[in-house]
């Protein structure tokens, strides 16, 4: 593992700073300092620059309006970008762009990348993940969503939950089963869905913190064109993990950054108690110090695999297990120093349903109290823990895998379970 950067990247860093000095306010403390119509004001603009200046799909190629940087460049930006507290956007262009734009890049046919990657970076299209069912949160390929071929049309109906940014959204990238008869990695399909039309509801789901930025999604015979079936028929399992590959890719480094920036705050709130000096809480600050730096070279790690070529792999797991254990516990050592003040929050809270809350949120019993009810569900969303730690067990250690009792026809599935 190398964990310095070669001097291109770091001459790209200096320039990269440059251009947040000249173009971030010279009062700039963060988006979290910002507050109601100001921060979507400075987002917006924001989202303007960046796109000026060929950073807003900074690893695009540019023939599809993308900044045409290495890998390397692409991470130096994001920590940058991270450490100045500056957006990369606004929050569903890490769906458009990061996620649905780069698989559309490895999988689209030149029709679908010439019409729908302009919409994304133009925000015309605003793009939601149609993954988590019901019935099929950590088991992916469980899912029951059927699209049915009617003509020119796909006709869907199911239900999708978990969705962020549901509200926000005007198109939704969907897994749906297409073929019951065919096992259940193999009759998947990945449609691209327009929402704005009759058979499509949204309902936002209110979490114990009371922001509502996850939703439930209903499908009524809700239609899309056939052309709009990204990879193969039948082939959308491959197309969804490729998605999953950039969806952990894109917090390799930059999870260490904010982790080590809110573990800051933390002390600071222990040391304004008079806890420092607690050798209980000590010893838990350290704790918190080892997995951040655990984080931050699992990222690095994972960082020197990609420059060399490999595709991101199994021991993904390992990083999401280590840091979904971690955001728990360190909120919850948060309300341990809060004390009873935790049971009555105030100030600003975290603004919204994020990991971590945006750089220049206030230090208060409210950010912190919200930041641990949000983390209650960080070890179910994404991949729940049981999930990686199979796949830990049996691709990376090689033990025997769990029997299985889903093989054979998906539609078949249900009756050999009430059999």
């Amino acid at each position: 593992m190398d964990i310095t950067y070669p001097p291109e990247a770091e001459a790209y860093r200096a320039g990269i700073r440059a251009f947040l000095t000249d173009n971030l306010p010279a009062d700039w403390a963060g988006m979290g300092a910002l507050h109601g119509e100001e921060r979507e004001e400075f987002r917006r603009a924001w989202r303007r620059i960046l796109a000026d200046n060929d950073l807003l799909a900074p690893s695009w190629p540019k023939e599809y309006g993308g900044g045409g940087l290495s890998h390397i460049e692409q991470v130096v930006l994001a920590e940058e970008l991270a450490r100045a507290g500056a957006p990369e956007g606004f929050e569903n262009d890490s769906l458009g762009i990061k996620l649905l734009g780069n698989t559309l890049i490895v999988f689209g046919t030149e029709e679908q990348k010439s019409h729908f990657l302009p919409r994304i970076l133009s925000g015309e299209h605003v793009w939601c993940q149609g993954y988590s069912e019901p019935e099929a949160g950590s088991d992916l390929a469980g899912m029951r969503t059927r699209a049915v071929l009617d003509g020119d049309h796909w006709v869907l109906n199911g239900q999708k939950t978990w969705t962020s940014s549901g509200t926000d959204a005007n198109r939704m990238f969907v897994i749906a089963r297409t073929d019951p008869g065919a096992p259940k990695h193999k009759g998947l399909s990945f449609l691209l869905l327009p929402m704005e039309q009759p058979g499509v509801e949204v309902r936002p789901i209110v979490n114990a913190a009371g922001y509502d930025a996850f939703n439930e999604v209903f499908f009524t015979d809700a239609r899309l064109p056939k052309e709009n079936v990204v990879g193969e028929v039948n082939g959308g399992w491959l197309v969804a993990n490729t998605l999953l590959g950039f969806e952990r890719g894109v917090r390799v480094t930059t999870d260490a950054i904010r982790y080590a920036g809110e573990l800051e705050l933390l002390t600071q709130l222990a040391r304004e108690r008079g806890l420092t000096k607690d050798s209980h809480i000590r010893a838990k600050l350290s704790w918190c110090h080892s997995r951040v730096q655990l984080i931050r070279y699992r990222g690095y790690r994972a960082l020197t695999s990609f420059m060399q070529g490999a595709r991101p792999g199994p021991d993904g797991a390992i990083s999401k297990l280590v840091w979904s254990e971690y955001f728990q516990r360190y909120t919850e050592l948060a309300v341990e120093i809060l004390g009873p003040d935790a049971l009555a929050p105030s100030g600003d809270g975290n603004g919204a349903v994020l990991v971590v809350p945006e750089s220049g949120t206030e230090n208060s019993s409210r950010r912190w109290v919200d930041a641990m009810l949000y983390a209650r569900a960080a070890t179910i969303y994404g991949g729940s823990v049981q999930i990686q730690r199979n796949i830990i067990g049996e691709q990376l250690l090689g033990l025997p895998k769990e029997p299985r009792l889903d093989s054979g026809p998906f539609e078949e599935i249900g009756r050999l379970r009430t059999a």
